[in-house]
C-alpha cells in the first residue's frame, strides 16, 4: 500500500496519514445550515469530502462518516450577533422554521445525490442533540470555562491557552476583526456563546429548557457534542471549508479540548472557495450563489460536469466559475463516457485491473487528493495501448474514486423510437446539405440527452 499523504490545517504541511486505529477512520464533515439552497461553491467542499472519503477507502481503510445538519443555532453573524438563520428563512418564506429545515435539508440530499456524493454513514440535527450539549456546556462550567451575561452562556477564551493553533493568527489580530460584532459585555471579543437565551419579548420557533434558562445552542457546540457523540476517541478527520478556519473550527477545538483534556482530531482539512469569475467569492450574503436547480439542471448541463470540473482545480486552491468553464467540464465529461464506451463496446467483460496504471493512479490520489494528477493519468490510461478488457477493468477501478458512474454507461445500439428518428431526419438533412435544420436537429437531441458524434465513419448519437 503507498502511503497517504494529506494538508493539516493544524500543522499547515503534508503529513502521512495513520488513524487512531488501524484499519479505521473517524471522518466528521460540517455539513449545511439548512435555511436556504445549497450553492455550487458550498457544494464544492462537499465534493472534495467525497473524494476524500473514496480515497481513504480506496486505500483499503473503513471509514465511518458522520454529517451534521445545522438546523438551530447558526446566527447571520458567526460571531454570535444578528438574527438565527432558520428563524430568518422562516420569516422569509412565510413557514416554520421546522419545515424550512425540513425542506432544504431534503434539497441538500438531493443535490448530493445529482451531484453523485456518498450519503454519511450517519447523519445528525442539532435539534436531536440538545441534551448532549448541555452536557458539555455544563462540564466546561465545572471547569471554570464560561461566564455569564445578558444574552447567554459565554467561552472565556483567555482561559485556552492554544486557542489559535488551528488560525494561527496572533489574538490581537482576531479580536480586531470582531470589532464590527463587539459585544460590550463580552469579556474578549473573541469569546464565543456556547448557549443563547431566548429574548424576553420575542417567542421564538426553536428553544428548549436549559440549566440557564430558555434558549438555544450556539452554533460551535453543536458540532462538538456531535462529533463525540457518534465518533466516540475515533477523532481522525475533520473537514470543512477555509471560511470555518478563524472561527467555527477554533472555536470547537478550544471548547472540546477545554472539556477533554485531550487532542481534538488529529488532522484538520479545508477546501478552497468558488470564485465567479473576476475573483469575487460565492456567498448567500453576497446574493450572487449559484445552485445546481439553476446553474446545471435547468440549462440541461449534466451535474457531473461540476463534478468534473472541480476536478480540474486542487481543493485547497480558489476554483473560478464561469459558464465557459462549466461548458468545457460538460464537453470534457462527453469525451470521457466516449472513450469509455467505446473501449466497453469492444472489451466486454471487463478483464484484471493494470497494476502499474493503478500504482501511477494512487499515488496521485495519495498526494493530498491531487485530482487534477488523477485525471491526467486517467487519460495517460485511455490513450494506452493496453489491451481493451483490462483498460475497462482499469478505468472501472478508478471511477471508485472519480464518482463519474462509467460502469452504467450504455454500450447498446439500441436507441428511444423518437431519438431514432430525429437521427434519421438529421442524416437526411446533412445529406440534403441543410445545415440549419442539421444543427437544429443535433440541438434537440442534446436537450434529450443524446450527443450527436460526426465522424469519417458516419454519425453516431450516444447517450450523455
Amino acid at each position: 500500500m503507498k502511503t497517504l499523504y494529506l494538508y493539516n490545517s493544524l500543522t499547515r504541511k503534508k503529513e502521512e496519514f495513520h488513524p487512531i486505529f488501524p484499519g479505521q477512520v473517524g471522518l466528521y464533515t460540517c455539513g449545511p445550515t439548512v435555511y436556504n439552497y445549497a450553492h455550487i461553491g458550498n457544494l464544492r467542499t462537499y465534493i472534495f469530502e467525497d473524494v476524500l472519503r473514496r480515497i481513504l477507502r480506496f486505500n483499503g481503510f473503513t471509514v465511518r462518516h458522520v454529517m451534521n445538519i445545522t438546523d438551530v443555532g447558526h446566527l447571520t453573524g458567526d460571531r454570535d450577533m444578528g438574527e438565527d438563520k432558520l428563524e430568518k428563512g422562516a420569516a422569509r418564506e412565510g413557514k416554520t422554521a421546522w419545515d424550512i429545515a425540513e425542506f432544504y435539508t431534503r434539497n441538500f440530499k438531493k443535490d448530493m445525490a445529482r451531484l453523485n456524493l456518498i450519503e454519511p454513514d450517519i447523519w445528525c440535527k442539532a435539534t436531536d442533540t440538545i441534551p448532549e450539549q448541555i452536557a458539555l456546556i455544563r462540564t466546561l462550567e465545572e471547569k471554570g470555562y464560561t461566564y455569564r451575561i445578558s444574552d447567554g452562556i459565554y467561552f472565556d477564551t483567555a482561559k485556552f491557552a492554544d486557542y489559535t493553533k488551528l488560525s494561527h493568527q496572533n489574538l490581537e489580530a482576531l479580536q480586531e476583526g470582531a470589532r464590527v460584532e463587539k459585544n460590550p459585555e463580552k469579556r474578549n471579543s473573541t469569546d464565543f456563546a456556547l448557549w443563547k437565551f431566548s429574548p424576553e419579548d420575542v417567542r421564538r420557533q426553536m428553544e428548549w429548557d436549559s440549566p440557564w434558562g430558555v434558549g438555544f445552542p450556539g452554533w460551535h457546540i453543536e458540532c462538538s457534542a456531535m462529533s463525540m457523540k457518534y465518533l466516540g476517541d475515533q477523532l481522525d478527520i475533520h473537514c470543512g471549508g477555509t471560511d470555518h478556519i478563524d472561527v467555527h473550527h477554533t472555536n470547537e477545538i478550544a471548547q472540546s479540548e477545554a472539556a477533554t483534556g485531550k487532542p481534538f482530531f488529529n488532522f484538520w482539512m479545508h477546501g478552497a472557495f468558488l470564485n465567479i469569475k473576476g475573483g469575487k467569492k460565492m456567498a448567500k450574503s453576497a446574493g450572487n450563489f449559484l445552485t445546481v436547480q439553476s446553474t446545471l439542471v435547468d440549462k440541461n448541463i449534466d451535474p457531473l460536469a461540476y463534478r468534473y470540473a472541480a476536478f480540474q482545480t486542487h481543493y485547497r486552491n480558489p476554483m473560478e466559475y464561469s459558464d465557459d468553464s462549466i461548458a468545457a467540464a460538460q464537453n470534457g465529461l462527453r469525451h470521457l463516457r466516449n472513450q469509455v464506451r467505446s473501449i466497453a463496446e469492444a472489451a466486454l467483460p471487463a478483464g484484471d485491473v493494470n497494476a502499474a496504471f493503478r500504482d501511477k493512479f494512487l499515488e496521485a490520489a495519495n498526494d493530498d487528493l491531487n485530482m487534477p494528477r488523477v485525471m491526467a493519468v486517467v487519460q495517460e490510461l485511455l490513450k494506452s495501448d493496453i489491451g481493451a478488457a483490462e483498460k475497462l477493468a482499469t478505468v472501472l477501478d478508478f471511477d471508485r474514486v472519480l464518482g463519474f458512474d462509467l460502469d452504467r454507461i450504455d454500450t447498446e445500439d439500441a436507441l428511444p423510437e423518437e431519438v431514432l428518428k430525429l437521427a434519421e431526419s438529421r442524416k437526411k438533412a446533412r445529406q440534403e446539405k441543410n445545415w440549419a435544420e442539421s444543427d437544429r436537429l443535433r440541438d434537440v437531441l442534446d436537450e434529450m440527452g443524446y450527443v450527436v458524434q460526426d465522424g469519417k465513419d458516419g454519425m453516431k448519437v450516444l447517450k450523455k
